[in-house]
């Protein structure tokens, strides 16, 4: 008889590491999960994250606890930047500051992973954070419906889902069904390290409900990743799935330390990624009664790209690491892939029924509709200091966006052409799981009559990683 002693409980709490390192879980299920929540997390939410386990489901929670600290020259923004529009020079607006103090980018994760069977992995992904939808006009003319007020929106934030996904991996393919990052740019291998909240300007940053098949070919020296995928449509009334492919290739023995956004820090292979995107719409004509539509096909393409430039042997723990992140993208449409980007671009008020989100198609003073045309692209550079083990580094990125054909769609005034973005980045860890983190930048805005508002941000944030 097996005594007290020997006996395995039936509930533990340990680590996807230890798991792995006894043989619980296999490499490939460590990787499946250290791909799901390493943007969130980092190493740290496979080495020390919180996994609870019974019989051989395992469930792990992860995450980030978030306070900052924001500081606008116009009163343009909230704490997410993403791609809004610098308000003009003659407005109130653009002529006075802005001060937040927020905590609602933390973060709350929860994975969960069935036993293997036959070589077949399921698992189920649930992450949230407090940005949900609250007005963000706290001050409408008249006190409409609805406003809430400043106290309410930074004090009680409202929970969102960021994804909500559950994934079947085969030694066939792999199928991922729900909500996760957009295939598009290859999100979010590629994502460059700021404090800043992301999506930042001239950034591809979306999640959207979707079927996705991938297929990765491992090898020692590389690893080949093939993947389609259909979402949710940009615009549900075209009855069509917006499309998405691409391929992406690891090299394994060229690593470098990299952070995605503030805390994701992993050890990631050299790597570069193509991809494409295409969608559909079809738009009521412009007319009072309106029975007909007018349908679009258009396309995206985006290049990704991540290089350890001083690469790491060490697993990054001596320092002295340098990696490039850099992304372009060109497309027709292609506003959904970015976060609160419009362009300033939207429909004659006499359009009565617009049914699609402004910014991505739109009629011209003819009377003819056209996709949004845009060229953006993004560099970014992040250096860990030696002499410190890695624990502190600096960062900075450049971002450019610019469109052909914004001031068809609108009067020159209210209309972005080109934006361009320069931000510079601190970090320090003093403590594990601690992080704290100091961010400037500078955006500046040309509309279509060449006025250029520019917005300088300072932020400080603080974060714990678990």
């Amino acid at each position: 008889m097996q005594s007290a002693a020997t006996t395995s409980p039936l509930v533990q709490i340990t680590s996807l590491k230890i798991l792995l390192d006894k043989k619980i879980i296999s490499q490939d299920e460590y990787d499946s999960a250290l791909r799901d929540i390493g943007a969130s997390s980092g190493t740290k939410g496979g080495s020390d994250a919180n996994t609870m386990t019974v019989g051989k489901f395992a469930t792990t929670i992860y995450g980030f606890i978030e306070a900052d600290a924001i500081h606008d020259s116009t009163q343009s923004f909230t704490e997410v930047q993403g791609n809004g529009l610098v308000l003009r020079n003659e407005t109130f607006g653009g002529q006075h500051g802005r001060l937040q103090g927020t905590v609602r980018n933390t973060r709350l994760g929860i994975r969960v992973k069935a036993p293997e069977f036959h070589s077949m992995r399921a698992s189920a992904q649930l992450e949230m954070d407090f940005l949900g939808n609250d007005p963000v006009q706290l001050y409408p003319s008249g006190g409409a419906a609805g406003a809430i007020s400043e106290n309410s929106l930074y004090s009680n934030p409202t929970f969102r889902a960021r994804h909500l996904n559950l994934k079947l991996e085969t030694p066939i393919v792999d199928f991922l069904f729900g909500q996760y990052w957009n295939l598009f740019g290859w999100q979010p291998n590629f994502q460059p390290n700021t404090v800043e909240i992301q999506g930042i300007p001239g950034e591809i940053y979306s999640r959207r409900p979707q079927l996705r098949i991938s297929k990765t070919i491992k090898s020692d020296p590389i690893n080949f990743e093939i993947a389609v995928a259909a979402l949710n449509p940009v615009q549900r009334d075209s009855e069509a799935p917006e499309m998405q492919a691409g391929v992406r290739i690891a090299f394994n023995n060229w690593k470098g330390k990299q952070t995605i956004g503030s805390t994701g820090t992993v050890i990631a292979p050299a790597s570069i990624g193509i991809s494409g995107d295409m969608k559909y719409v079809k738009l009521p004509v412009l007319a009072p009664t309106a029975y007909n539509t007018n349908d679009l096909v258009g396309s995206s393409i985006a290049f990704d790209a991540f290089l350890p430039i001083i690469p790491t042997s060490d697993e990054g723990k001596s320092g002295n690491n340098l990696s490039l992140t850099g992304e372009f993208a060109t497309g027709y449409g292609m506003a959904d892939q970015f976060t609160s980007f419009t362009g300033g671009v939207g429909f004659p008020a006499t359009y009565t029924t617009q049914d699609i989100d402004n910014g991505i198609a739109a009629y011209d003073a003819a009377g003819n509709i056209h996709y949004v045309q845009w060229y953006t692209g993004i560099v970014g550079l992040q250096y860990y200091l030696p002499g410190v083990s890695g624990k502190i580094w600096v960062a900075a990125n450049y971002s450019h966006m610019e469109s052909p054909n914004t001031t068809q769609f609108g009067a020159p005034a209210k209309v972005r052409t080109t934006l361009d973005w320069i931000n510079g980045s601190i970090f320090a860890e003093p403590a594990p799981g601690f992080r704290l983190g100091l961010s400037y930048s500078r955006t500046y805005d040309t509309y279509g009559d060449k006025e250029q508002p520019i917005n300088d941000r300072v932020q400080g944030s603080a974060f714990f990683i678990f």
